[in-house]
């Protein structure tokens, strides 16, 4: 075949596929796309959020058990430095995740059936005998699943599933909550339980013996998250 030959089928081959680029152009349709697949701008959306504690409020509710002087009183033990990071993907919420990370010396007594005075001892204890900083700087949860169903207004009944690791115990836990996507902020609300013996936590009868919980701690949270 002569070397003009080859160059006019050349010529050709690139005009056809330039006509066939110009129509599936002029059709909107993109070059090399595979049937079936997603476009870009129809793509699952993941809204992440930084967890606000300036914001939230995160509490562990402890019933006293034992001392006749404070019977019936409950410590209000609240977490005031934390953070952590939410995903959520409102299309599929089995993709969404939750990390949080509590600042174990900044667990602090807030309940008004104690002065400042006994509010002191029992920060105390908490410090130096019950959660024991020091030693467990961190109390960390991480999702491992999360279930749940949209609901009206932006709201999601929620299961989180994870792993919670506290005095240097990890333990699997489900957490229920409530979180609401209002533009670009994520409010979180619920509550779950845990058995405090499961973590080797302690209730002191040392120094003033002022915590002593029973085995059941509830914690409540309110957590408010800014999109990032």
């Amino acid at each position: 075949m002569k070397l003009m030959e080859v160059e006019v089928q050349v010529t050709m081959r690139a005009r056809i596929l330039l006509a066939i680029l110009c129509g599936a152009l002029s059709l909107g349709m993109m070059p090399f796309e595979t049937p079936g697949r997603t476009p870009a701008s129809q793509a699952i959306s993941t809204h992440r959020f930084r967890l606000d504690s300036n914001q939230s409020k995160f509490i562990a509710h402890a019933l006293r058990g034992g001392l006749l002087w404070f019977k019936g009183h409950e410590h209000l033990v609240a977490a005031r430095e934390f953070s952590g990071e939410a995903q959520i993907t409102p299309d599929k919420i089995n993709s969404s995740s939750l990390q949080l990370t509590v600042k174990t010396d900044s667990m602090v007594e807030t309940s008004a059936a104690f002065t400042e005075p006994q509010k002191q001892i029992i920060n105390k204890e908490l410090r130096e005998i019950v959660l024991e900083p020091a030693k467990y700087p961190e109390i960390v949860f991480k999702s491992t699943e999360v279930t749940g169903k949209p609901l009206a207004n932006g709201q999601y009944d929620l299961k989180i599933r994870g792993d919670l690791t506290l005095h240097g115990v990890t333990r699997r836990i489900e957490i229920p909550a409530k979180a609401t996507l209002a533009g670009n902020s994520l409010r979180a609300i619920g509550e779950f339980s845990i058995n405090r013996g499961d973590f080797n936590v302690k209730a002191t009868s040392a120094f003033h013996g002022m915590v002593r919980v029973r085995d059941k701690v509830k914690f409540t949270f309110d957590i408010v998250g800014q999109r990032i």
